[in-house]
């Protein structure tokens, strides 16, 4: 940005994410599963929109877990052109550090893991898919993104809560909620400081939806009508005394 404003040109930035994912009690709980896995282990988490922290309500946090973790445990690692394969690998060694050291100032702060946690046997860039439970606003994980196949689970209780605690970080790219009351629906997207909002969706991005976020994430979008702004300017023309 500064060095642009000294020309005065005009500017798209996406600047990643900390999306929020949250399955209300009134969800269905096998598509806030199937939605929860689809953004989390996409790409083995390495995406600007994969979720980063999971908010499940006290009421149905047992059930979605149970299902959660046959769900995660059924992913298989590996590389990208073998058959069946869900997961491959980090992007370099630093990205497998990253993860290793959030997961381990996780632990340090009550977190506990109950899924994997460990590299992978499938290679030195390769991670297990892991779920770490427990989570809460002191570790790191809460701020950081995490760009890797670990899925960090926050318990809540109420709609005013976990909204805030959605909202509580400096980026606002994506956030995906899962719930069947349309008068939730409707108030609590309006209320996430998101760009982009998947309801009862894991997967949000289309050539013809306006990509892009607020906040710390950036300005301008891409896709859609809306992007094509960025590149135009517009002229007025008043004619008179013809």
């Amino acid at each position: 940005m500064a060095q642009s404003s000294t020309t005065l040109k005009k500017m798209s930035l996406e600047l990643g994410g900390n999306a929020p994912l949250i399955v209300f009690d009134d969800a269905n709980i096998q598509q806030a599963v199937k939605g929860a896995i689809a953004s989390k282990y996409r790409n083995a988490g390495q995406t600007c929109v994969c979720v980063n922290r999971i908010f499940v309500q006290e009421g149905i946090y047992a059930a979605f877990m149970r299902e959660y973790k046959k769900a995660v445990k059924g992913l298989k690692v590996g590389a990208g052109t073998g058959k069946g394969i869900d997961i491959g690998p980090l992007i370099n060694k630093d990205s497998v550090k990253k993860v290793n050291r959030l997961l381990k100032d996780a632990v340090k702060k009550d977190g506990t893991i109950t899924l994997g946690g460990q590299q992978h046997e499938a290679g030195p860039l390769f991670f297990q898919p892991t779920i770490i439970e427990n989570c809460n606003t002191k570790m790191a994980l809460s701020e950081e993104e995490i760009f890797g196949p670990v899925s960090a689970v926050f318990k809540f209780s109420s709609e005013d809560e976990v909204v805030k605690l959605a909202n509580d970080t400096a980026y606002g790219l994506a956030a995906y909620f899962f719930s069947q009351n349309i008068n939730r629906v409707w108030r609590v997207a309006e209320r996430l400081e998101y760009g982009m909002v998947g309801i009862n969706e894991g997967i949000i991005s289309h050539a013809e939806a306006p990509f892009g976020g607020v906040k710390e994430s950036g300005f301008g979008r891409e896709g859609s009508k809306y992007g094509i702004e960025d590149y135009v300017n517009i002229k007025y023309l008043c004619l008179g005394g013809m």
